[in-house]
């Protein structure tokens, strides 16, 4: 298996190497042309308006939308969730290319500011002990679809959800040293960590 990790700004770095030290063979994603050979693909934590605009110069958004949607498993952390998600709570990024798919509303930076950033420990399902999640101007998801399960909650909000093959998460499951929620998401695809 091939996991591409969305590459324009942000903590893709760290998913890298989660991913390295979980054995997979994991790819950085800039371009269209990237997309070719990737069995899924992961969009970091960062900062989402950076990212639409870099993006909008490359052509990327429309081609990865596309292959999103025919099928493509994807995992949003943080500013991956509101790049995925079909509803924001403003209008920061509208004319800007988001990917979308996943029937969620969200409100960016609904946690607080960066010096509001703290961790809670969330259960989340699958495992057996609670996960550290660390959030950093984390978005809020808001309202769910009713094909939307929800994997884990942060004060009776979720925080970790699922639709079919989109996940997306509120917080940083790559910082720290607890890959469980990566090694969840590659599991689900079929693949062996």
């Amino acid at each position: 298996m091939r996991v591409g990790v969305l590459s324009l700004q942000g903590a893709f770095r760290e998913h890298l190497g989660v991913l390295g030290s979980l054995g997979v063979d994991a790819c950085k994603v800039t371009r269209p042309k990237h997309l070719d050979g990737i069995d899924s693909i992961i969009l970091p934590g960062g900062e989402s308006s950076a990212m639409v605009r870099i993006a909008a110069t490359t052509g990327l958004f429309p081609a990865l939308g596309e292959r999103i949607g025919a099928g493509l498993p994807v995992f949003g952390t943080c500013a991956g969730l509101i790049l995925l998600a079909d509803r924001l709570t403003d209008e920061s990024l509208d004319g800007f290319d988001r990917l979308g798919g996943l029937d969620v509303t969200v409100a960016r930076n609904a946690y607080g500011r960066q010096r509001d950033s703290f961790s809670a420990p969330v259960q989340v399902t699958g495992l057996d002990s609670e996960f550290d999640a660390t959030f950093i101007r984390a978005p809020r998801i808001v309202d769910l679809g009713a094909r939307v399960e929800v994997l884990a909650s942060f004060a009776e909000l979720p925080v970790l959800v699922r639709q079919g093959n989109i996940w997306g998460g509120s917080f940083h499951p790559e910082l720290g040293a607890d890959t469980r929620i990566h090694e969840e998401f590659l599991h689900s695809l079929g693949a062996a960590v």
